[in-house]
């Protein structure tokens, strides 16, 4: 394997120090990022949305809340019907921690799917997940808010009864959230994935190709 040169303890913390340079360039370039993003311009929905709760109750577009001011929802990617797991998806799921810092900031996380809990209920028991998740199935949610076939991250703020949605992400904009994928970047091999720029000779397959379910390893 073609690695990179090996060099002395000082060559290497000079090499580090030059690289932190542009990691901390990257970092404000981020901040200005979020910054812009909590100025964006929100979108108030309509409160006649239903969706069904993990225990079969059917609650409204407010009560996703659970009484906090801001929602998280992962939209996870099983339609009606569908059996088989989307391991991208699931992978994601795997890297939900739990949400204690995140409600101490109003905030709460929840996956949601356009299928009915008789699908999701074999997924949540056989991966062994706890993250809150909603069904979509019979509404329009799905459809109004443009989410197409894929994966994709919504962000939603409430005022009282009051629902806006403020942001939406999907593709890169969702794995760079991953703690996995964040940790992977950091090794010399990362990802190892054919789109990443890596030394000639680095182990690489097929971008996702390697993701498994947990228990399927």
């Amino acid at each position: 394997m073609n690695r990179p040169e090996v060099v002395s303890a000082q060559e290497w913390a000079h090499a580090r120090d030059a690289l932190l340079v542009k990691e901390k360039e990257y970092t404000r370039a981020l901040d200005a990022l979020a910054a812009e993003r909590r100025r964006l311009p929100m979108v108030r929905l309509s409160p006649d949305y239903e969706f069904t709760a993990p225990d079969r109750t059917v609650v409204g577009l407010p009560d996703l809340f659970a009484g906090y001011r801001q929602l998280v929802v992962y939209h996870f990617m099983l339609a009606p019907g569908q059996t088989s797991i989307c391991g991208g998806c699931a992978s994601f799921t795997d890297n939900i921690a739990d949400q204690s810092h995140l409600n101490a900031r109003d905030t709460r996380l929840i996956l949601m799917s356009r299928a009915s809990q008789d699908d999701i209920d074999p997924v949540r028991t056989r991966m062994e997940w706890s993250v809150p998740w909603y069904s979509s199935y019979g509404s329009a949610f799905h459809d109004d808010l443009g989410l197409g076939d894929g994966f994709g991250l919504s962000v939603f703020l409430r005022y009282g009864t009051d629902v806006f949605r403020t942001y939406y992400t999907s593709g890169r904009g969702v794995d760079r959230l991953r703690l996995d994928f964040n940790l992977l970047d950091l090794t010399p091999l990362g990802r190892q994935e054919v789109w990443e720029d890596s030394p000639a000779g680095w182990p690489q397959d097929e971008t996702m190709s390697w993701i498994r379910l947990h228990d399927e390893y």
